[in-house]
């Protein structure tokens, strides 16, 4: 078998470089994406690696280009798109990009500090300006001895019991709207009802310089008497961030300050636009570049990582890398190229190996999905047969199997043919919906499962819940007028359509089959359940036995390739005829029971349950056919697959120990001769006989015991598990009729109280009103939740049902040094 069945050939190879070269090498291979570094410096900790400090370099870089998108972002500036992913830069270019990163970054700070000064001194200028503005008509009141609505209850009463005008101190300032209730309760009670306080909200919204949110503040004044009250007023301030400001006394003074407040916020609203101007175009310039900076930063820390993983020797560095057989000239190629860059000469050389080599499976977009429905289970081990390319076909017919509904199926594949037709423009728009994520990476499975619910609801000629009449049915009626309107409850006759002595009124059936599918009068019969059932169910079951007998099939291939030759003869053949002789049989009957009886014998068929129970119980209760050769060959078939369960358990631990023991003899036969000196050449067959036995030490130590109970544990599996998984097979028929059941429901239930109104404008406007909760429900309940039952239970019959059969699936993924793997998955975390 090629690479589409098994993972790709992996080799083992020795990576020399000299250390000028070593970078420029590395990033010629991260953009290749072909080979996987192992760390030669496991023990060692991150912080002891040579290319710490670069790598340190890298992430400083990286969080001063993070500095800067937030900041573009901000200001709501799109950065550009890169054309061209730019080549990892050279060694020598990470000065350069420090330098304009620390000088873009410093600059930066710099404006949005002198910008936070100025907008603080323009919000205090402002807040003056309204503090000014608003405290006149207080002063005028004062001296008016005006009181009103706005005048705090705070000091009423104290204020009302001077005999005698008095020179009062006063405070003016701001306080957020949402503050005041409790600073001016918190006066009340702290002075006594000694203070006079005014206040008015500020009409405009004022931007915090700090947060950059909008708040909302009001202009107060405070009048008191005395130092002491001073003191308190001003603490209560404090700690409620109120902001004080001085404030004369005398109205030609106000009206100056005034004037000069007006000035300065204009001289501030100029400087301030020059400087948003200097920062838009400080970000403009930085924008244009960011993400050409980041990706350059994170290839170069990617190849620093790279570099920590070699082992350094005073005049080399050595790395040992993973890589397909099949593209080592590629690599070599890459090699050549990069050592005209770097002026040096890298040593690629091929090491042979015992370790477990990684699993490599070459996928494309639309075998992509598939695959990782298989990874998801596990890994397969090394060369092992991948089940991907069978799940292509296997997946979605299963799916349709218990999905099978052609109008159902005729959504969801145009659902997928959409995703498939706009996948490039669906993949540019990158989201963080994990839901959607999973649907597009999925788009092929579901074009393929929607394909085959078409296919397998016309089989079932369901489609909402409806059957379609393409061909004519194959029943006739031979009952009168009368009969039909008098009897509400008519049995047609499935014998031929004609007058014999055993049928005076002749039977219903023409005698010839639907061209395709189920006849569409079993959609108007009572009957159709139990029709259907019987029919589905007996599929499902000859649908799982060839599924299960297939996967055992291919554990041959996966035998022969390991050449493990005793599991053909001691686990594969008794595994085929314990699975034929039993559930393979019961295939047959169903097949050898569908052509036997007809309408006129099928009153007398025995139950095919009843026939397998019989046949394990050595009885005879109905026979399907000659009695005297069914009983014959049902015992033969039973004993046979008893001795299978033996077969299965005993001979290959035997076998394997007699192996065992034969291969230690020859060992301890080796080792005596050594000692007696008849082999005298210490660089010869003693030599030899010495490097073997080293090798053989770190062999496994076989341990009969452990073998047998793995052998008993497995046999138990295999042969529980083929009566359990047929069992397990039923799914396909008890979610086909759960799905039908449903959509049957769903249009009796909301369909069909719009179709019986009266026709004309009434009906019309019913049906438009009834449409739409119907489609809603067929979607949200129909496609997606019995959508998602099916597919979760096609995955189980492939993970558990079939690929248990063959599969062992304990490998571990080829992980290459890829800069688009690297940089995709950066971007999925953002």
């Amino acid at each position: 078998m090629g690479t589409l069945f098994r993972s790709e050939i992996m080799s083992l190879c020795q990576l020399v470089l000299q250390p000028d070269g070593a970078y420029p090498v590395v990033a010629e291979l991260g953009e290749l994406g072909l080979v996987q570094f192992r760390d030669q410096n496991v023990g060692a900790s991150a912080f002891n690696r040579k290319f710490i400090n670069e790598v340190k370099r890298c992430d400083e870089m990286e969080r001063k280009i993070v500095f800067l998108e937030k900041e573009i972002m901000k200001d709501e500036i799109k950065p550009d798109e890169l054309v061209d992913q730019p080549k990892a830069p050279m060694p020598w270019e990470m000065i350069d990009l420090e330098a304009t990163l620390s000088k873009l970054e410093a600059e930066l700070k710099e404006v949005n500090s002198n910008s936070e000064a100025l907008k603080k001194n323009h919000m205090e200028l402002t807040e003056l300006k309204y503090i000014l503005s608003k405290t006149q008509h207080f002063f005028d009141e004062r001296e008016q001895g005006i009181v009103d609505e706005h005048i705090s209850i705070v000091g009423q009463d104290s204020l009302a019991n001077q005999q005698s005008p008095v020179q009062l101190g006063f405070i003016a300032g701001v306080v957020k709207r949402d503050r005041f209730d409790a600073f001016e309760r918190m006066l009340w009670r702290v002075c006594r009802n000694n203070v006079f306080l005014r206040y008015e909200e500020i009409e405009h919204t004022l931007i915090d310089p700090l947060t950059g949110y909008e708040v909302k503040k009001c202009v107060f004044i405070l009048f008191f008497q005395g130092d002491q009250l001073k003191t308190k007023i001003r603490k209560i301030c404090e700690g409620f961030h109120a902001t004080l400001y001085p404030c004369p006394d005398n109205a030609a003074e106000r009206n100056e300050m005034s004037s000069g407040v007006s000035t300065r916020i204009s001289d501030l609203n100029t400087v301030l636009a020059k400087s948003d101007d200097h920062r838009a175009r400080l970000l403009k310039s930085a924008a244009s570049m960011l993400k050409s900076w980041l990706t350059k930063v994170r290839k170069m820390k990617a190849i620093f990582h790279v570099l920590n993983q070699f082992n350094f020797d005073q005049k080399c560095m050595v790395a040992e890398i993973w890589c397909p057989a099949s593209d080592l000239d590629k690599i070599r190629t890459v090699l050549q190229h990069a050592s005209v860059k770097s002026n040096s000469v890298p040593i690629l050389a091929v090491l042979e190996t015992n370790e477990t080599r990684p699993t490599f499976i070459r996928t494309n977009k639309f075998t992509r999905g598939f695959q990782n429905l298989v990874d998801s289970y596990g890994v397969a081990n090394y060369r092992e047969i991948n089940p991907g390319p069978f799940a292509v076909i296997s997946f979605p017919f299963l799916f349709a199997v218990m999905f099978g509904d052609a109008g159902h199926g005729l959504i969801m594949s145009l659902f997928g043919l959409w995703m498939v037709l706009y996948e490039k423009k669906l993949s540019a728009n990158r989201t963080n919906n994990e839901m959607w994520n999973i649907m597009f990476a999925g788009r092929y499975i579901i074009l393929l499962m929607g394909i085959f619910s078409i296919y397998t609801g016309l089989i079932y000629n369901d489609v909402f819940s409806k059957s379609i009449n393409v061909f004519g049915s194959h029943w006739g009626s031979n009952y009168t007028d009368d009969d039909l309107l008098n009897n509400k409850m008519i049995q047609m006759d499935p014998g031929k359509y004609k007058v014999n002595a055993l049928r005076p009124t002749g039977g219903n059936y023409y005698m010839t089959p639907y061209p395709f599918g189920i006849d569409p009068v079993w959609q108007l019969s009572k009957n159709k359940l139990t029709f259907l059932n019987s029919y589905k169910m007996k599929l499902s079951v000859i649908l799982g036995v060839l599924q299960m007998l297939f996967g055992v099939v291919l554990s041959a291939f996966n035998h022969m390739y390991f050449r493990r030759y005793i599991n053909i003869f001691f686990e594969f053949i008794p595994q085929v005829i314990f699975l034929v002789m039993l559930f393979g049989y019961l295939c047959v009957l169903i097949f050898w029971k569908w052509f036997k009886y007809d309408a006129d014998s099928s009153s007398g068929a025995p139950s095919l349950l009843i026939t397998l129970i019989d046949m394990f119980m050595q009885k005879s209760y109905k026979n399907l056919y000659d009695p005297q050769i069914q009983n014959i060959l049902q015992k033969v078939f039973v004993i046979v697959a008893v001795l299978c369960i033996p077969w299965m358990l005993f001979i290959k631990p035997f076998v394997l120990r007699s192996k065992n023991n034969r291969k230690v003899r020859r060992m301890n036969d080796r080792q005596a001769a050594i000692e007696e000196g008849d082999i005298n050449r210490p660089n010869g067959r003693a030599g030899a006989a010495k490097s073997n036995s080293s090798h053989d030490e770190h062999e496994e130590k076989f341990e009969f015991g452990e073998v047998f109970i793995h052998q008993a544990i497995h046999t138990i599996d295999y042969c529980l598990g083929c009566i359990s998984n047929t069992a397990s097979y039923l799914r396909l028929w008890a979610l086909s009729l759960a799905h039908s059941q449903l959509s049957d429901v769903l249009w009796t239930m909301v369909m069909r109280n719009a179709l019986n109104v009266v026709a004309g404008n009434v009906g019309g406007i019913t049906l438009f009103v009834i449409f739409a909760p119907w489609a809603f429900l067929t979607v949200a309940i129909l496609l997606v939740m019995e959508g998602l039952s099916a597919f979760l239970h096609a995955l189980r019959l492939h993970w558990v049902e079939f690929q248990n059969k063959f599969y062992t699936g304990s490998g571990y993924l080829f992980a290459p040094f890829s800069f688009k793997v690297i940089l995709e998955q950066l971007e999925g975390v953002e």
